[in-house]
């Protein structure tokens, strides 16, 4: 009963940070805005020039962070839990590497249709996990054989990457930005489609929560419970790389947060999967929020893309973790 009580308390806490991260976001930026001008922008009653800053550039934006943060980080929780592998994350199975192939052969080949190439990010991430599955049945279907299927499809499509870049000087250009992941010009219409995937993710990765914590003990413990392994393991895999897909598709390739948040999870909520799930939107929304938010007052009125701030961040936290691992090892 204690137990439980602490951790409705740390889900409260982490919810206040999010609403206060949420605010801050809608208050501050590139452009100053009194608090009456805030408010008025978003509903209404303010001055033009507050309304479009408001209504069209500061909510899409805090949304879609808050959406890249629960996207990202359950598919984080989700690879790390089927590979048990804490340093397992979206861009671990390729995902990334097949969103940047389809977005950077999209520029090559219809430059002038730069709207539409979300949509072949998307593809290209998705069949990208398509293809790791094929190379994990393949390699036997076990927990290590996904990461190994990962690991040589990304070789494969970074080279495809750096190859189509090679070709033209001016799709890589266009490229550089996306590469590196940011929610500058986010628009609320380009959120629908990746905010329902991401809510279906999140639904489906807490429904399948309590399997995976037991396939988390190994393919032997979960078989000789009932639990279909293979079958288990793909659900999960899908379910990972559409969530990480649909960020992809509105905010770049925009790293670390699938490795970090999950880390973090645990060690609030436990090993529990449907307990990191459950406050997978609340830690991943909170920190997206604070890096892109950080990133648009620090030099402001220009400003540092949210890839960046996630990288200062995660890149630390990644070697910290490697560390820990070859310690105990």
């Amino acid at each position: 009963m204690e137990n439980r009580r602490n951790k409705t308390g740390k889900y409260l806490l982490a919810g206040a940070v999010l609403v206060t991260a949420f605010v801050l976001a809608l208050f501050f930026g590139g452009t100053r805005l009194s608090p009456g001008e805030v408010f008025g922008g978003l509903f209404g009653f303010g001055g033009e020039t507050a309304g479009v800053i408001m209504r069209s550039v500061r909510l899409p934006r805090v949304l879609g962070c808050v959406l890249c943060g629960t996207g990202l980080s359950v598919s984080g929780i989700i690879l790390q839990s089927i590979t048990d592998n804490g340093l397992a994350g979206p861009n671990i199975v390729g995902v990334n590497s097949g969103a940047g192939l389809g977005a950077i052969l999209f520029l090559f080949f219809f430059p002038g249709a730069v709207k539409l190439m979300p949509l072949c990010a998307f593809g290209g991430a998705f069949l990208t996990t398509l293809g790791v599955l094929w190379l994990s049945k393949r390699l036997g279907g076990g927990r290590h054989s996904v990461i190994l299927g990962g690991l040589a499809l990304n070789a494969v499509l970074n080279a495809g990457i750096s190859f189509v870049s090679l070709l033209d000087g001016d799709v890589l250009t266009s490229y550089n930005y996306f590469s590196v992941g940011g929610l500058s010009g986010v628009m609320a219409g380009e959120l629908a489609v990746p905010g329902a995937i991401i809510a279906l993710g999140w639904t489906a990765a807490f429904l399948l929560g309590k399997r995976m914590t037991v396939l988390s003990l190994g393919d032997g413990v979960a078989a000789s419970l009932g639990i279909s392994v293979e079958r288990l393991r793909i659900a999960a895999l899908l379910c990972a790389s559409a969530s990480a897909a649909a960020v992809v598709s509105f905010a770049g390739l925009l790293g670390f947060v699938g490795l970090v948040v999950p880390h973090i999870l645990r060690r609030l909520f436990g090993s529990g999967v449907r307990e990191c799930v459950l406050g997978a939107p609340l830690v991943g929304g909170a920190l997206v929020l604070c890096a892109d938010l950080l990133g648009r007052v620090v030099i402001a009125p220009a400003e540092v893309p949210v890839g960046i701030i996630m990288a200062l961040i995660g890149a630390p936290f990644f070697i910290f973790v490697l560390a820990r691992r070859e310690k105990r090892g």
